[in-house]
């Protein structure tokens, strides 16, 4: 698959909104899986931790942790692109990734949601940053992670 490539101006809005937000990474994480089981309460089946919890989900500690760590790792792989030439994430890798999400069974749709959610909530928490530039370098960011994880999403290798 040919890589799209990452103008340097698309890395600028990337990079400026995401040290504008960034402070407020575990409220916008919060929200963002908020919104994602807003829009497919399906997903909710997709999480072990949810499936048995009395708890109301925006009080969760499991979610808001992992919602926290996505949203994060999601922003940096996006701010770095262009610098790597390649998708890299922190803290874990796409194999891994990869065999988590075919383990869990998401499918192209959960990536779709994903995208809007992700979208919107950036464009909540910065509206006067917001255009169609900056929608479509987020939106092209998240894609490739997208598109790197898809490639990865095979059974986990026992070594």
């Amino acid at each position: 698959m040919a890589e799209l490539a990452f103008t340097e101006e698309q890395e600028a809005l990337v990079v400026k909104s995401w040290n504008r937000i960034r402070k407020d990474a575990a409220e916008l994480g919060l929200k963002f899986f908020l919104r994602i089981f807003e829009i497919a309460p399906s997903a909710k089946k997709l999480f072990t931790f949810l499936k048995d919890s009395e708890v109301p989900l925006e009080k969760n500690p499991k979610l808001k942790s992992h919602a926290m760590t996505v949203f994060v790792m999601t922003c940096e792989s996006a701010v770095q692109l262009r610098k790597e030439g390649k998708v890299t994430v922190r803290e874990s890798n796409l194999k891994d990734l990869g065999a988590t999400h075919f383990k869990y069974g998401v499918v192209d749709e959960h990536f779709e949601v994903t995208k809007f959610a992700l979208l919107e909530t950036i464009k909540e928490a910065v509206p006067e940053m917001w255009s169609p530039e900056m929608k479509n370098s987020w939106g092209q960011a998240y894609d490739q992670l997208a598109a790197a994880i898809k490639t990865e999403m095979k059974p986990a290798s026992s070594v």
